[in-house]
């Protein structure tokens, strides 16, 4: 394979890589199109990739933009498809499993260029979108994130991000936990092993203190933990007022049981990789009263949102989460890329992602030169088990 060679002779890792390349390559079960077809794209088609974890921890995650993207793709191809120039085009997913990893994600990138992709969506975690930036930019190819908010994985000019970034995030939630609650006393609990947390957590610290308030406990935790014992135990002898946890949707499921076990009542906070922690719980009573950030409610009474909720739960008996409007709102977003452009080189695609509005699930969106999205967010309160709609002035 032509770019998986190209970093195994970089790094000295012949061996131990050519063996997980042909591993990924072999896999087809993680590799068909939207149509169920293992085949690259050909005339009369445009070839999206995609990359997102769809085994491992954070599998629900790639699971939703996947599934959020084949609708959108099923929606356009049923409207007759996409006009660039005077050719009329059929979109094809080809979906690869990263495993939130970046070795892996790597790996299932060359695999998508093997096949001719000819636009990147993806990935959907910032770790693995962090690892195989530079590549996709030395390929020269339009990459859009539908969810990864590292602050750097829009540094490269073919990259673009849907969501918010992390240090967004992490000032936002600042504002909302000093500005609006009135509190200044803040504990943080984090995973100092993933440049998500670590990024929002560290935008929030910096507000925080900007704000006038006190960060009286900062406690870390590694991937993969299952005991925050430790991190809560020290959080309860501070005189914090309240508990921001920019982790996701697992962690902060072990968090908040073992707070409450732990007899702590204090409010909690979160960033959007909360969304999906009520399926994670035994009691939902342990996540009443907590807020999180997120661009998409099912229970909105949009028409659009409550016509691709139907859709989705019609399809994978499911409601939708944020991570699935992401992947359907990522489609369009290259759809208007290439009826702008009138063209489907990389070159015009991504000149023309900063002349475009889309007005998607999430809310309407435009782009930056650096690759940002222009968009607003959204606060959800969990209460009585169900995401709410919360308003803050």
């Amino acid at each position: 394979m032509r770019k998986l060679l190209k970093r195994v002779v970089s790094l000295g890792l012949l061996g131990t890589l050519a063996v997980a390349s042909l591993a990924a390559c072999g896999t087809k079960n993680n590799s068909t199109g939207s149509d169920g077809s293992d085949t690259a794209s050909g005339d009369g088609t445009f070839l999206i990739g995609g990359l997102g974890p769809l085994t491992g921890a954070a599998a629900s995650y790639g699971i939703s933009v996947k599934q959020g993207a084949e609708i959108a793709i099923q929606e356009i191809n049923d409207a007759g498809g996409v006009k660039a120039g005077d050719q009329t085009l059929k979109l094809v997913l080809q979906f690869e499993d990263d495993e939130a990893d970046g070795d892996t994600a790597m790996a299932a990138y060359n695999t998508l260029m093997d096949k001719g992709i000819q636009a990147l969506l993806g990935t959907v975690t910032s770790g693995a979108g962090l690892a195989i930036s530079d590549q996709t930019s030395a390929d020269g190819i339009l990459q859009i994130t539908p969810s990864g908010s590292a602050a750097d994985l829009t540094k490269n000019p073919n990259a673009f991000r849907l969501c918010f970034t992390d240090p967004l995030q992490g000032q936002t939630m600042a504002k909302y936990a000093v500005e609006t609650l009135g509190y200044k006393k803040v504990a943080i609990i984090y995973n100092n092993a993933d440049d998500y947390s670590t990024g929002v957590a560290e935008a929030f610290e910096s507000e925080v203190k900007a704000l006038g308030g006190e960060i009286v406990a900062k406690e870390a935790f590694v991937t993969d933990a299952v005991d925050f014992n430790t991190q809560l135990t020290s959080i309860k002898g501070t005189d914090a007022q309240i508990v921001f946890a920019p982790v996701y949707y697992q962690d902060a499921a072990y968090i908040t049981t073992q707070a409450s076990e732990l007899g702590i009542t204090l409010p909690f906070i979160g960033s959007d990789g909360w969304d999906g922690v009520i399926d994670k719980v035994v009691d939902t009573k342990v996540l009443e009263g907590a807020v999180f950030l997120s661009p998409f409610l099912a229970t909105d009474s949009d028409s659009a949102v409550q016509a691709f909720v139907g859709k989705y739960k019609e399809k994978y008996n499911a409601t939708p989460d944020q991570f699935a409007a992401d992947g359907y709102d990522t489609v369009y977003v290259i759809k208007a890329a290439i009826e702008k452009a009138g063209k489907t080189s990389s070159a015009d695609l991504i000149k023309a992602m900063t002349e475009i509005e889309v007005k998607g699930l999430t809310g309407t969106v435009t782009f930056n030169a650096d690759g940002e999205p222009n968009k607003g967010a959204k606060f959800v309160e969990i209460k009585g088990g169900e995401y709410t709609a919360k308003t803050v002035e």
